[in-house]
């Protein structure tokens, strides 16, 4: 192992320190040190990334053992490492967009009290330190606790405002969603155990011929539940939208470095066991596509600024779902990466508005920005094309090679998605023209403290613009450039195997250019459309009627899970509470008591102290002895 490798331990250790340094000392630390805490470890963890991901671009890729885990019997569980291609790449995704983000909200969160901006770097240092974790891991077991401590994370940075209930239901309902989808995930983990005895990556895939047909199809639909959750997946997408609760760096965290972006790199990371099972991805792609689809269409009516980005995620999300599910494996994992980058972009580009806008959100009382805050216009402008997949910005790479695998795959799904794809043209640019066009539609007193924001929130911006910009160009596709996908040859030995087994569908460079120009005029199309729509955008207080309000009001998919699943759980629970707890085990055991206290009174009675009571019971208990004796 070469030197660099020997540092890896320090990636994850890095934040976990900052969050112990940080939560310990929060009633002692200045928001200054307290934020170069927080973003000096992020950073040093980038950098030993960066030294990581070149030494695995030269062959390193070791699994590297510190200590055993668990060690019962024959199960033997290692706290390991893996450092390969794929986890290089998403160290390199975690630390650098979390170190913009660390340093972007040294700014943003200026206005909390110390310890309590401590406490806010503290939690998103041990966010950062778990998503590592997870990526790092050899094996499930080490995944999964990082799995859980994301989770954990969102529920505490979600619900950092805690005094507002509604931020505090927020965090409640991203919680349990995603603890629905981790019983999914712990269940295939005993599967694999049962079946083959260990949880290493390695040893799971080389004993794959231990496992049936029904095991894989069984195991890859469990992980499958777990990614639905993680990765905001029908059924459980409807956490993330109400995730906005929490502050905006935080938002763009969870959305494009952190833990939306764990359920794709599970199945990534499981994509031998995903294709040798044609069902379970089958159920990925059509879950995949139908998520982004719905999302999409809710995205076109939001009119928060933040809901109409955590929209756009879910659809994005489910474009990745559906490259996994037609074993495009490389691009899902491109688009994570184009994403990161754009939709961190547009989450702090947001951040920047609101904080402008004095907390504002609803993009109705915007308008007019463009000529207040020229950089975050400029680099909002710049995400809003990449997103929508204009060439040549990132997001134009990814999306077209997600779309041109689902069209040899399947030409009808092509179809679905390119729709999908127009409608992402659409929302975005009514977003940004009804945000930055037109006429300044706030209060007098917003538009008076209208002002750019300042270079620790600009600075990550323009950086992230030109990563949207660029980062799309190391996986240029054949068709444009002989040898210009750099990104599938450094990710090739890590899908090696499942490409062998995955029948590949060959495609002339002249259909790439028709699925191109297709989906490109297409969405160009829409952009400028909603370009001409929303740019004299003027302020009503008409509302929305039909298929308007049904989008605005998100299908009422919240409402039909109020009324199908939680109002009938509440009521079981009231009902078990009152009945069974109160009346039934509570009524018992005061019961006994109440009969033991009322025993007890009468039989002091008996006590009287009378000599003539004393020899009356004594007779009659000389009565019922003789009864006895004399019957028996």
């Amino acid at each position: 192992m070469n030197n660099v490798l020997q540092l890896v331990w320090l990636i994850p250790v890095l934040p976990l320190l900052g969050f112990l340094i940080n939560g310990l000392g929060r009633k002692h630390l200045s928001k200054g040190l307290s934020g170069l805490i927080g973003s000096g470890t992020v950073l040093g963890s980038l950098v030993i990334s960066i030294l990581v991901f070149l030494s695995v671009k030269n062959g390193n890729t070791p699994v590297i053992h510190y200590f055993d885990f668990i060690n019962a019997g024959s199960l033997k569980i290692g706290f390991d490492f893996q450092v390969d291609q794929l986890s290089s790449l998403f160290l390199l995704i975690i630390t650098g967009v979390g170190f913009l983000i660390h340093v972007y909200s040294t700014s943003y969160m200026h206005e909390e009290e110390p310890k309590d901006f401590a406490k806010y770097f503290a939690y998103l240092n041990l966010f950062v330190f778990s998503m590592l974790l997870l990526v790092m891991g050899a094996n499930y077991v080490i995944m999964f606790i990082g799995w859980e401590g994301v989770g954990l994370c969102s529920y505490l940075l979600i619900g950092f405002w805690f005094r507002n209930n509604n931020y505090n239901n927020a965090a409640k309902k991203a919680f349990v969603m995603n603890r629905i989808g981790d019983l999914g995930f712990l269940l295939a983990v005993f599967w694999l155990i049962n079946k083959t005895g260990t949880t290493d990556f390695q040893g799971v895939f080389a004993g794959i011929s231990k496992l049936t047909t029904t095991d894989i199809t069984g195991i890859t639909l469990l992980l499958f539940v777990g990614a639905t959750g993680k990765s905001a997946q029908i059924p459980l997408y409807t956490w993330l939208p109400d995730a906005m609760a929490g502050p905006t760096p935080v938002s763009a965290l969870i959305h494009a470095a952190t833990m939306v972006t764990a359920g794709i790199y599970m199945i990534a990371r499981s994509n031998i066991l995903y294709s040798m099972a044609p069902v379970t991805q089958a159920v990925v792609a059509i879950v995949g596509l139908s998520t982004a689809i719905l999302a999409a269409t809710i995205a076109l009516r939001q009119n928060d600024i933040k809901k109409v980005l955590a929209y756009s995620t879910v659809s994005q999300l489910g474009y990745m779902f559906l490259g996994l599910g037609v074993g495009a494996y490389t691009g899902a994992v491109f688009h994570v990466m184009t994403h990161a980058f754009f939709k961190a972009l547009l989450f702090l580009g947001a951040g920047s508005v609101i904080h402008a806008m004095s907390g504002e959100q609803d993009m109705r009382n915007m308008g007019g920005l463009k000529k207040y805050m020229g950089i975050t216009h400029l680099t909002f402008l710049l995400g809003c094309l990449a997103i929508a997949g204009m060439p040549p910005f990132a997001g134009f790479f990814s999306k077209d090679e997600i779309l041109a695998a689902v069209y040899a795959k399947n030409p009808v799904l092509w179809g679905i998605g390119v729709a999908g794809a127009m409608m992402t043209a659409f929302y975005m640019f009514r977003l940004y023209a009804m945000t930055f066009l037109g006429k300044f539609r706030g209060t007098h007193e917003q538009e008076h403290h209208l002002h750019e924001s300042p270079m620790a929130i600009t600075i990550p911006l323009m950086v992230l613009t030109l990563l949207s910009v660029v980062g799309g160009w190391v996986g240029i596709p054949e068709a444009l450039m002989k040898g210009g996908h750099h990104f599938a040859e450094f990710l090739a030995p890590v899908f090696a195997q499942s490409d062998a087994i995955t029948v590949k569908h060959t495609m002339t460079h002249s259909t790439e250019y028709m699925l191109m120009i297709v989906s490109v005029s297409l969405a160009l199309v829409t952009l400028v459309y909603a370009w001409m729509k929303f740019s004299k955008y003027e302020k009503t207080d008409k509302e929305e009627t039909g298929i308007g309000k049904v989008l605005e009001n998100k299908w009422y998919v919240d409402e039909l899970y109020q009324t199908m699943i939680t109002r009938p759980i509440q009521f079981m629970s009231k009902y078990f509470n009152e009945v069974l707890e109160r009346k039934g085990i509570d009524g018992f055991v005061n019961g006994v008591g109440k009969a033991v206290n009322y025993g007890s009174r009468q039989v002091r009675l008996l006590q009287s102290g009378q000599v003539g009571a004393y020899v009356l019971l004594m007779v009659l208990g000389i009565l019922v002895l003789f009864i006895i004796q004399l019957f028996l």
